[in-house]
């Protein structure tokens, strides 16, 4: 990042000084401008929506964490962050608004501080206090946190930046027992921004969205900027065993028994005339052959529509296993996707000013939000170099609350054990309380984890 300041400061002497020099010299001078001039890049497709929609409220921010053996030291992280950051394009941009759209443009300032955690997760992220940067790192004790605005990258791109954090802190920490490459990201890591959303899209598609009203989550809030976390660790081994007795993947034997509990917590066994219905991501990358750091993703859901008394278990993870199913194809994938770039790249559309826009995307999605009474996301299975794992206990996923949503779950594997993570800024646990004996009673082992915000 000094090599970019000098740079700045060099040009401003520059343009000061055009009046003093000749013009074959100003005219050197001004290309040399003119080619040194910031980047800028298109948001893309999911990107659009999160800057309209963004409050201190409702802040699409998402976190991932990590914990290491040993407590964190605050001057190697930053350092660590200060030699990674300009290898990361996609992270180095501030959000600009322009006539038609946002758009990004490359962000020369230096890297955000890393300061020890002093917000709940996922808070709102003000970006005039954090050098115009649209992701933030804290700590606190054993654990890092990255912390990222959606409108920038997807979980996978979260996890790519944060893995290679975590490996350059631990290059600087531990210098003689690491002997790998200083400084450098590792091998085989693809820092593309290809926009695969447009790269992909097909014409040619049919309408993919419900506006089905969906039930919501409701009771007594937690106090305002507040979020209450619970941690469920559980061996992977015992996860595959279990789901494979019902037919199912990890998955949706997962959230088969999260439908279950708000089912059995929220509906109390009953029939309801509005359906459960949770919202899957699904990242796009397998399908297409893509390793972009933007986002790529689709939204599908797992709906479950209880029409008679006292389902059991077994009967909702095979029902809410099918509506996966069904959804998660190739063909119904693309067909989301491409829907979802027709409207962006609509020629009227495209001609309609920002501030006319930015009205008819959050009454859409206000509209929209109403279907959805939760989300699951599963980053994956998070590998790590073997010279790296030693450091290395565990990672979380976790999302901050959004319109109509007021409990949201994040999952991360390592090392052999799953984490599921819930975020909610309800009071009241029944519903987590039941995901987790139900797993208990099926035989799988957990530990629980909890933030302060349930014993205020």
């Amino acid at each position: 990042m000094g090599k970019d300041k000098t740079t700045e400061v060099n040009m401003d002497t520059e343009k000061e000084n055009l009046t003093k020099v000749n013009k074959p010299e100003k005219q050197s001078i001004k290309k040399r401008l003119r080619n040194d001039q910031l980047a800028w890049d298109k948001l893309d497709n999911t990107a659009l929506l999160f800057p309209v929609i963004a409050t201190e409220d409702m802040s699409n921010v998402y976190r991932i964490s990590v914990t290491l053996t040993e407590e964190v030291d605050r001057i190697l992280l930053q350092e660590a962050l200060d030699i990674i950051l300009p290898q990361f394009m996609v992270f180095r941009m501030r959000l600009k608004m322009g006539f038609f759209w946002y758009y990004f443009e490359e962000n020369r300032r230096p890297a955000p501080i890393v300061r020890e955690e002093y917000s709940y997760p996922g808070a709102y992220i003000n970006k005039s206090k954090n050098n115009h940067y649209m992701f933030r790192v804290t700590y606190y004790k054993c654990r890092i946190n990255l912390e990222v605005f959606h409108a920038l990258t997807d979980g996978y791109g979260g996890i790519v930046f944060l893995r290679e954090l975590v490996y350059q802190y631990l290059r600087l920490k531990y210098p003689d027992l690491l002997n790998v490459v200083k400084d450098k990201i590792s091998s085989g890591i693809f820092l593309d921004q290809e926009d695969s959303y447009v790269k992909n899209f097909k014409k040619g598609h049919a309408k993919v969205y419900n506006s089905e009203r969906a039930l919501e989550l409701k009771g007594e809030k937690i106090p305002k900027g507040e979020i209450g976390v619970i941690h469920g660790y559980m061996p992977v081994d015992e996860l595959k065993k279990v789901a494979k007795e019902y037919g199912v993947t990890i998955n949706q034997y997962l959230v088969g028994v999260f439908v279950y509990s708000v089912y059995k917590e929220v509906l109390k066994g009953q029939p309801s005339k509005v359906p459960i219905s949770v919202c899957v991501p699904v990242n796009l990358r397998p399908y297409y052959d893509s390793h972009t750091m933007k986002n790529f993703f689709a939204m599908v859901s797992a709906l479950f529509r209880p029409t008679k008394d006292n389902y059991t278990l077994e009967e909702v993870i095979k029902i809410v296993a099918d509506s996966l199913k069904e959804q998660i194809t190739p063909e119904n994938l693309n067909n989301i996707m491409s829907y979802n770039v027709s409207n962006e790249q609509n020629m009227i559309l495209r001609a309609v000013p920002l501030v006319v826009k930015n009205f008819f995307i959050k009454q859409i999605y206000d509209a929209s939000a109403k279907g959805t009474s939760a989300t699951i996301t599963n980053i994956g299975n998070i590998e790590i170099a073997e010279p790296y794992r030693q450091y290395i206990e565990h990672f979380y996923a976790m999302l901050s609350m959004s319109k109509g949503q007021n409990m949201k779950v994040g999952i991360a594997s390592y090392n052999g054990v799953l984490t599921f993570t819930c975020t909610s800024n309800l009071v009241s646990t029944a519903v987590q309380k039941r995901f987790f004996q139900t797993l208990s009673k099926d035989g799988v082992n957990v530990g629980i984890e909890t933030n302060g915000a349930y014993y205020d």
